[in-house]
């Protein structure tokens, strides 16, 4: 598995399913700016607001052409299948929900600042250790991360304009610097609550 982080605004993403945990990551990734569809013939909670699109109806072969990505979050193993089969079959990236013998793609839990993310991730193997791990790291980091991302950013502009790139920069000693000064903690930006035992897909 290659850890890769992927710009969604805006791209089509399904969600096949309406149960607890597909309606979640439907949330999760219309807070990432995609445009998603939910497919599904019942609900199981609240619609997220924000969808590009609600089909109520069983999945059928088909379902996925024009997509991105797909997760497949039926809780019906051979539906998963067909799901993962045209995945496959039509080259889209997949998630499938619990579900470690199908898909080619994992949630990872996440601590955000800013534009700072640590993604944390067992491969699926073990979601909760991802929780756990993902809190643990973000206990010790500096509150300030955001500001010095975007102090860096300024200074990193800088030097493309007076240099014409900043490759070659030693930058640590000054982000150790930033970083240095600050006596923060986390302030425990995670996407489900951090050390409150939400439920990931690591």
């Amino acid at each position: 598995m290659f850890p890769l982080i992927v710009d969604l605004t805006n791209r089509p993403v399904l969600v096949v399913g309406g149960g607890t945990i597909g309606l979640r990551k439907a949330a999760q990734l219309v807070a990432e700016g995609a445009a998603v569809t939910v497919l599904s013939d019942v609900f199981f909670g609240a619609i997220p607001q924000g969808l590009a699109r609600v089909i109520t109806r069983p999945y059928a072969p088909g379902d996925l052409e024009g997509y991105l990505f797909v997760v497949a979050a039926t809780a019906n193993g051979p539906v998963n299948d067909q799901i993962w089969a045209e995945a496959q079959e039509r080259n889209i990236l997949c998630n499938v929900v619990d579900d470690l013998s199908r898909g080619d793609t994992y949630f990872a839990a996440l601590h955000t600042q800013g534009p700072v993310r640590i993604a944390v991730t067992t491969s699926g193997t073990a979601p909760a250790l991802a929780q756990v791990l993902r809190d643990r790291i973000a206990a010790v980091l500096p509150g300030n991360l955001a500001e010095v991302a975007a102090t860096l950013e300024g200074e990193r502009r800088a030097a493309q304009a007076e240099r014409g790139t900043s490759e070659g920069i030693n930058w640590r000693p000054r982000i150790d610097e930033l970083l240095g000064g600050s006596g923060d903690r986390c302030s425990h930006g995670c996407d489900d609550g951090c050390g409150n035992g939400g439920t990931v897909s690591g």
